[in-house]
């Protein structure tokens, strides 16, 4: 086992995850605060918000901390927290947001937005999301595996890490960034290498990677869905294989995030020859959140004691507005005070200098003993237009439905909001080259969209007039991101299209002959 004989020979133990699963939720987060807090104590934003003060209040009992934390500093999503401080860090400034200057920045494939953001990366952050990620490879020793399992290759199919340089900071993929800083011990498992990995070219990546393929012996796979099913599709036809276990006859784990995976894992069996064991994460440009700590669960485990502090905002009308955005006095919660079977959207505070930001992601409380959650969309990538509150859930689960009922594989899917006269529509857009009819495929979906959402059926007979659907080549969607410059790595397509992206994408549908 020589992964996990590896990490315990370099001193790396189990305390961690057996001091969340045996420690009191709220202490863990009120001792991981404090130590952020201490060390941002003298930055330009610790000095304006009274961190000094605020760690007073850690003497007290019960979750006066969070209150006294709440009360002294305001809520940021990423444009305030940028123009008011970030845009310094890209300066070279010292003691902004955290102790220091800033040499990275994270890109994020942007989309929510118009352009791509800029979330600060830490020395801090570095060792937080290495940590975090060898906890879930220790997490492995509960699966029933094969010893020589950990003797094999991980395949990690991310970003570039030659990174941009403009004289004061790098800045790329985050995963650019993590691979280019892995500790030399686990050098000898990684693939595909240092010299690949540098290259910016997508395209002339995989084909390298399709050529090393046969020499490689892969034990585990890691990376986005989209991208690693084409990836093995490209190996599959170049070698004519059956299946990718032909030339990976020992691949047994396929470690995924960034996307919901179900809707794409009838598509991606179809290239295996057994069946692999999933693993899902929670790794976001601002940190390493969570983690699958348990086989056969649909839920990952929230980091609690590892450099991110959380906060919980249940996600309702009374809290945000049409757009996604905060309203004033909106409810914010602990750990403590979370329950089951809510839909929260989630605030951090992190060892990268992230202070209460509004991350964009709505996550879902599995178990509250075990702070097991599951994502369930983006606070801005939902729809709703007359209050049907389509959530990016609610599509996922649909779709999934419908691949099952009609034994079909849907590679790609979003949805846009539109006007029906006075009235709204939805427009689906799939990706699939199955033998399935638009009508079909249109009526299947909406009809388990009724059966998932109350308020969707109740919209569909008043004001959301119509749910339209087109069937397109999958392709297109790779063509679009690729013309967004936000080809591989960590980028994927949006499950709900507004705005200018809606507009751009509905531009280049045209632009390639698809009638509309």
């Amino acid at each position: 086992m020589a992964i996990l004989g590896t990490l315990l020979k370099k001193g790396i133990r189990l305390r961690e995850s057996l001091e969340q699963e045996y420690s009191n939720p709220l202490e863990l987060q009120k001792q991981c605060l404090k130590k952020l807090l201490i060390t941002a104590k003298d930055t330009e934003i610790g000095k304006k918000y009274g961190f000094a003060e605020i760690l007073k209040s850690f003497k007290e009992p019960s979750d006066l901390f969070h209150q006294k934390f709440a009360s002294k500093v305001p809520i940021y999503n990423y444009d305030k927290i940028y123009e008011e401080w970030w845009y310094r860090l890209k300066d070279g400034e010292k003691n902004i947001t955290w102790p220091d200057a800033i040499r990275y920045f994270a890109l994020t494939s942007g989309t929510s937005g118009a352009s791509s953001k800029y979330i600060p990366i830490t020395k801090d952050m570095v060792k937080a999301i290495r940590k975090t990620g060898v906890r879930q490879i220790l997490s492995l020793s509960k699966y029933d595996l094969p010893d020589d399992l950990f003797t094999k290759g991980i395949l990690m199919l991310g970003g570039s890490t030659d990174l941009d340089f403009n004289g004061t900071f790098f800045s790329g993929d985050l995963s650019g960034i993590t691979t280019g800083r892995l500790p030399v011990w686990f050098q000898r498992f990684y693939k595909p290498g240092k010299q690949i990995s540098k290259n910016k070219d997508w395209g002339e990546k995989l084909e390298q990677i399709v050529q090393k393929a046969p020499s490689w012996d892969i034990g585990i796979i890691v990376g986005v869905p989209a991208w690693l099913q084409i990836l093995l599709e490209k190996i599959i036809e170049r070698y004519q294989l059956k299946h990718i276990h032909e030339i990976w006859p020992n691949l047994q784990i396929f470690v995924h995030g960034g996307v919901a995976f179900e809707p794409y894992k009838k598509g991606f069996q179809k290239l295996l020859g057994k069946p692999l064991i999933y693993m899902e994460t929670y790794l976001a440009s601002e940190g390493f959140l969570a983690f699958q700590a348990l086989p056969n669960r649909n839920s990952m485990r929230l980091v609690l004691n590892n450099g991110i502090f959380h906060e919980f905002i249940p996600f309702t009308d009374e809290n945000f507005d049409e757009n996604g955005e905060v309203r004033p006095n909106a409810t914010i919660l602990n750990i403590s005070q979370v329950q089951e079977g809510v839909d929260y959207a989630l605030l951090i505070s992190t060892c990268s200098g992230a202070w209460r930001y509004l991350i964009g992601d709505t996550i879902r409380f599995e178990s509250k003993a075990e702070v097991e959650i599951r994502i369930t969309g983006r606070t801005k990538h939902f729809l709703s237009l007359c209050g049907e509150h389509l959530s990016v859930d609610n599509i996922n689960q649909a779709v999934k439905m419908a691949e099952e009922e009609l034994n079909i594989d849907i590679r790609e899917f979003t949805v846009a909001g539109m006007p029906h006269g006075t009235l709204f529509a939805h427009h689906w857009f799939a990706g699939t080259d199955s033998d399935v009819s638009e009508e079909l495929l249109r009526e299947r979906i909406d009809t388990y969209l009724h059966q998932l959402n109350d308020d969707y059926g109740v919209e569909r007979k008043h004001a959301l007039k119509e749910m339209r659907l087109s069937k397109i080549p999958s392709h297109l969607f790779y063509d679009w991101l690729r013309a967004q410059g936000k080809e591989g790595g960590q980028n994927k397509f949006p499950r709900v299209l507004k705005g200018d992206k809606m507009n751009d994408w509905l531009d280049f549908l045209r632009a390639n002959g698809v009638k509309l």
